[in-house]
C-alpha cells in the first residue's frame, strides 16, 4: 500500500480537516453540535477548523456561532448563505473551507471525542480512497414506534452497515452517511446539485448520493469503517409516520431527477416512466393490501413507503413531461 502523503493545505493555511456545518434554525442542537465539535482530539498529528454555514437562520444561530469565536476557539468560522436549501449551504462551505479534506457534520450530531481523528487515520491508512465514513446512530428524543426498524433508518440519515470494514465504489455501491470527503475530489465533479439538497418544501434530500455516484463513475472509491460512528438525533416529528410518508415521495422526485442508470432501464415509458416502476408500484399495492387484511400493520407500512416513492417519481416526471409539451407549443 503507498505511503500517505497529505495533499497541500488550501489557501496556503495549515489546516488539514475542515468540519463542515451547514445549519438552519437550529440554534439550541447547534450549540450542542459545536460543544462536541470543539472538543475533538488530534493527538497533535493535524490541524482542523469549524465552517459554520447559516443558511438564512432566523434565531439565535450567529450568537451562537460567535460566543464560541469569543470563549476563544479560533478555529471556528461562520458565513451566511442567503440562497436557501442545503446544497446552497454545503458549496458555500466548500469554497470557504482550508482543509484538504472535509467532514460533514449536521447541527444535530453529537460527536464522540475521537470522530475526526478515526476519519483523519481512514485517510492515512488508506490513501487511495476519496471519501471515508462509518456508522450513524440513532439518539431518539421520543420512544420510537414499533414499525421503525432499522429497514427505516434512511429516513431518519442513520446508517449501521455492520462491523467489517468495506470499500463502497461503482461495483459496490452503498451510500455513506456523513462522510468525510477529499475536497479536490468533491470539486472535480462539480460539487453539490441544487436541486437534490433538502429545503423548507423537501425532506428526502439526495444531494449526497448524487455526489458519491459521480465520483463511483470516474474510478474513486470510498471506505466503510465499523469503529468510527457518532449519534444523530432523531426528532420526535421524525418519529412519524406522515414524516416518513413525505421523505419517502420527496425521495421519489429526487430520483426522478436524478436519471440513475440503474431506475431508467428499460425502452417502453408512459409519462417519461420506465414501464416496470407501474409493475412495482402494482405489486407493492397488492403487498399492502395483503399486509392490511392479515392483520400486519408493520409490514403494511413498509409496502406503503415503496409506493410513496413511486407516487413521488411518477408524479415529478409527468409534471416535468407536461413541462415540456407546453414549451414546445409555445415555440
Amino acid at each position: 500500500m503507498e505511503s500517505f502523503q497529505p495533499p497541500v493545505n488550501r489557501n496556503g493555511s495549515k489546516v488539514d480537516l475542515s468540519l463542515l456545518v451547514c445549519t438552519y434554525n437550529r440554534a439550541s442542537d447547534l450549540r450542542e453540535l459545536l460543544e462536541t465539535a470543539v472538543a475533538q482530539e488530534t493527538g497533535g498529528e493535524f490541524s482542523y477548523e469549524v465552517v459554520v454555514v447559516d443558511n438564512n437562520s432566523t434565531d439565535d444561530t450567529r450568537s451562537v456561532v460567535d460566543s464560541f469565536i469569543s470563549a476563544g476557539h479560533q478555529n471556528v468560522r461562520y458565513f451566511f448563505e442567503e440562497r436557501q436549501g442545503k446544497s446552497h449551504a454545503l458549496n458555500r462551505g466548500l469554497s470557504e473551507l482550508h482543509g484538504w479534506a472535509y467532514v460533514i457534520a449536521d447541527d444535530d450530531f453529537i460527536l464522540p471525542k475521537n470522530w475526526i481523528k478515526d476519519l483523519y487515520q481512514g485517510f492515512c491508512d488508506n490513501p487511495e480512497v476519496s471519501f471515508v465514513s462509518g456508522k450513524v446512530l440513532p439518539l431518539f428524543q421520543g420512544e420510537p414506534p414499533s414499525w421503525l426498524t432499522p429497514k427505516h433508518w434512511s429516513a431518519i440519515a442513520m446508517a449501521d452497515y455492520g462491523d467489517k470494514e468495506f470499500v463502497t465504489d461503482d461495483t459496490h455501491q452503498v451510500c455513506l452517511l456523513a462522510c468525510a470527503f477529499k475536497a479536490a475530489d468533491v470539486e472535480s465533479v462539480g460539487g453539490y446539485d441544487k436541486q437534490l439538497g433538502p429545503n423548507k418544501s423537501r425532506a428526502g434530500g439526495t444531494e449526497d448520493l448524487d455526489l458519491l455516484m459521480r465520483l463511483w463513475k470516474t474510478g474513486r472509491k470510498g471506505l466503510y469503517l465499523p469503529n468510527v460512528a457518532f449519534y444523530h438525533k432523531a426528532t420526535k416529528d421524525r418519529l412519524t409516520k406522515d414524516y416518513h410518508r413525505r421523505w419517502h415521495a420527496d425521495h421519489g422526485r429526487s430520483y426522478a431527477i436524478m436519471r440513475v442508470e440503474g431506475t431508467e432501464r428499460g425502452k417502453f415509458r408512459l409519462f417519461d416512466v420506465p414501464a416496470y416502476m407501474f409493475r412495482e408500484a402494482a405489486t407493492e399495492m397488492m403487498r399492502w393490501i395483503s399486509c392490511m387484511i392479515r392483520g400486519r400493520p408493520d409490514d403494511a407500512f413498509w409496502h406503503e413507503t415503496r409506493l410513496r416513492f413511486f407516487a413521488g417519481f411518477i408524479s415529478k416526471r409527468r409534471a416535468d413531461s407536461r413541462g415540456n409539451r407546453n414549451a414546445m407549443q409555445a415555440q
